[in-house]
């Protein structure tokens, strides 16, 4: 069975370019969120392998959607993506239990380099 993937950005453009490249490779998108607190609920109902995490987002922020997630569940497995210049906040989310993390505008060898690397 194909793993599953939660996607959460607050740019459907975003979300619809990474589950492109996911769906193209192999991966089952099962749920899309457009903010930290969309975030959460679709994990607690969707339990996906894998969630993609904007880090910038309105009403709760990635790295505060990652926490709670892993609150609920210290084995999630989650990648952060983040525009340039956003390091500081990229330390945050590793430290936070953030399994990688990758950059926009995404590139689809690297994306999938992150995913498989994290799900392994």
């Amino acid at each position: 069975m194909a793993q599953s993937v939660l996607i959460v950005d607050d740019a459907a453009f975003m979300r619809m370019m990474i589950k492109d490249i996911l769906v193209k490779n192999g991966y089952n998108v099962v749920g899309e969120a457009e903010n930290g607190d969309v975030a959460v609920e679709k994990y607690q109902e969707l339990n996906p392998d894998l969630v993609t995490m904007d880090i910038t987002m309105p009403e709760k922020d990635g790295i505060t959607a990652l926490k709670e997630i892993k609150a609920i569940n210290p084995d999630a497995t989650i990648i952060m993506c983040s525009a340039m210049g956003q390091q500081a906040m990229v330390i945050d989310a590793i430290q936070a239990g953030a399994k990688d993390f990758i950059v926009k505008p995404f590139q689809a060898d690297r994306v999938i380099e992150a995913v498989s690397k994290a799900l392994a």
